[in-house]
């Protein structure tokens, strides 16, 4: 298991977050989640999150699928460096991570990064703070609250 922090924390400068929240918003301004997966080099800063082609809906509750070329697109979308260090999806109401979050993650390898933002996107305009985030650790995510641990993990920079 790799320790929380252990290779200091993620940073996450704001044009990565406002990528982020601007395509969040807009899959939910038609009402539907959207997910992504967010790229760092061997600095463990942010550099962009890539959303691959994928499908959403509403019945019979939201949900979002990377469709086959999507999954080629991020098959193909890293740079020697980079790594895909955490997922970032949207969700119609609060924050959590659900059940098939749980059961379909995008990432499995230990300390990778889930990030849910609430109310299709919107809670990043109140950045980080608002969002549940996760790390993978024993095969489970562990869900970080705001303070001190999760800034060891992942933190927004100025």
């Amino acid at each position: 298991m790799i320790p929380l922090g252990a290779q200091g924390p993620l940073l996450v400068p704001p044009f990565v977050l406002e990528e982020a929240r601007l395509h969040l918003e807009d899959s939910g301004v038609v009402g539907v989640e959207a997910t992504g997966l967010m790229v760092a080099g061997g600095d463990r800063v942010a550099s962009h999150v890539i959303f691959p082609d994928q499908r959403a809906g509403r019945s019979p509750c939201c949900w979002v699928q990377v469709t086959e070329r999507g999954k080629a697109e991020l098959a193909l979308a890293l740079g020697p460096a980079d790594r895909y260090v955490a997922r970032i999806h949207s969700h119609p109401g609060y924050a959590f991570h659900s059940l098939t979050d749980d059961r379909n993650p995008a990432l499995r390898y230990e300390g990778a990064l889930s990030i849910v933002v609430p109310y299709f996107g919107l809670g990043l305009r109140a950045g980080l703070q608002a969002c549940s985030v996760y790390v993978r650790q024993s095969r489970r995510w562990i869900e970080l609250a705001p303070g001190p641990q999760r800034d060891e993990v992942i933190r927004a920079t100025a």
